[in-house]
């Protein structure tokens, strides 16, 4: 039986490559969404149609009672998750200091902090019965650009990734690696129409980043060729920081 891997916020941008990504590497993809099922069914069939084998599962990944049933129908039709790919994100909207509220705080945290948080307390049992897993979170180099107006998800993703090297060490004892891909700008479906000149002149490798790109970091830590990778913070930004 193949690996399984759940990629949350799978049904576009970097998920959905990812997706694509670890079904072509063969494993079975839970490609998890919580809007967007249009996106998600394509994501699937572009995979059955290569041959692959992906199944979509909506959920919304914040909720805590959400995820059990997402895991648990993640285990019921494909099997246990093997590989958890922490990808779902939500609005990132710049907010002057002055601005900053509580609430604004919150929905960074929400996404980045509260719910891998739940999602590694959902696939921890079964990965420890199993005697190992893999455990990926997309973070961002954000935290090393640190933006003006991004306080509240620079704070976040900063969290996030310092969860991830702390998880790394204490779940290290039951064969669960942990790491963290932290991509720079890449331009996604919502990014269509942003000039991206400046930023790519920044770059010492001289383009853009691609969800390919970030996708290949990913089917790396993923695979039996990173088992003794983790706690480690995989930056694919083309030198940018």
């Amino acid at each position: 039986m193949a690996s399984v891997a759940l990629v949350t916020g799978a049904s576009r941008g970097l998920g959905a490559v990812i997706a694509r990504r670890l079904a072509a590497d063969g494993l079975a993809v839970a490609v998890n969404y919580h809007s967007h099922g249009a996106g998600a069914r394509q994501v699937v069939s572009a995979v059955q149609e290569a041959g692959g084998t992906a199944e979509a599962f909506a959920a919304d990944v914040t909720d805590e009672a959400a995820v059990t049933g997402l895991v648990a129908a993640v285990t019921e039709r494909l099997g246990p998750v093997d590989v958890l790919v922490a990808n779902a994100t939500g609005p990132q909207p710049s907010v002057a200091v002055e601005d900053l509220t509580w609430q604004s705080q919150l929905d960074q945290l929400t996404f980045f902090v509260k719910s891998p948080t739940l999602l590694v307390r959902a696939v921890l049992p079964g990965m420890k019965e199993r005697g190992g897993g893999r455990v990926i979170q997309i973070g961002s180099d954000i935290v090393d650009r640190k933006l003006p107006g991004m306080s509240a998800y620079i704070a976040a993703k900063g969290a996030q990734h310092a969860m991830t090297l702390a998880w790394a060490r204490e779940l290290g004892p039951y064969g669960v690696t942990v790491n963290i891909v932290a991509p720079g700008w890449i331009p996604v479906e919502r990014h269509a129409g942003l000039d991206a000149s400046g930023y790519r002149a920044e770059v010492p490798l001289g383009r853009l980043g691609t969800p390919g790109d970030v996708a290949a970091a990913v089917s790396y830590l993923a695979s039996d060729g990173a088992a003794f990778v983790t706690g480690q913070c995989l930056t694919v930004n083309g030198g940018h920081t």
